[in-house]
């Protein structure tokens, strides 16, 4: 899951480097879901189904980053990633204006049992957060079509290999072998 995985020696340092910038930047996510998570676990609002849904939304955060540690050498998991990381980016940015604009419904949507101000304050903190969180993970995304494309086109990184192709269709000697309607 870290970078002593990839060989040095075989890879370009621009990749390397991206590579490290984008598992950074996948560490700084999971720190920033996890401390959204601790701060809307403290406004105390469990039984509501806002509340679950806000905290569902940085696990699938979470999840989303270690997926992003772990797809630089697959297709799944590359796949995985960018739809986890797209998608909780748009949600992500929506909970952040809906924390900013409309603080005092989206407190009361919430159902907290704590103070007024007090929720208020910890829920622009989560607010502030949720945007490092959207613009971090617009970051991980072009970061990762980086990693993708450089391993197109250096042909390493688990298949794929991008096929070149030459303009002659086929040899003339492989037309005997055909059957008589194929033979052009």
């Amino acid at each position: 899951m870290g970078i002593s995985a990839m060989d040095a020696g075989s890879i370009t340092p621009r990749h390397y480097n991206t590579h490290k910038v984008f598992l950074f930047c996948n560490y700084i996510l999971l720190g920033a879901a996890s401390s959204c998570i601790f701060l809307t676990l403290s406004l105390r609002l469990i039984p509501s189904l806002c509340g679950f849904f806000l905290i569902l939304l940085h696990v699938f955060t979470i999840a989303g980053a270690v997926a992003g540690c772990a797809a630089v050498g697959t297709n799944r998991w590359y796949s995985a990633h960018m739809v986890a990381t797209v998608l909780t980016a748009i949600f992500q940015g929506s909970v952040s204006v809906l924390v900013f604009t409309r603080t005092g419904d989206f407190l009361g949507q919430l159902k907290s049992y704590v103070r007024e101000d007090d929720g208020a304050v910890i829920l622009k903190l989560a607010g502030g957060l949720a945007i490092l969180i959207f613009c971090l993970e617009w970051v991980v995304l072009t970061l990762a079509f980086f990693l993708k494309y450089y391993a197109c086109v250096e042909g390493s990184g688990g298949g794929a290999v991008v096929a070149m192709r030459s303009g002659k269709v086929q040899q003339d000697e492989d037309l005997k072998d055909w059957p008589w309607p194929f033979q052009v």
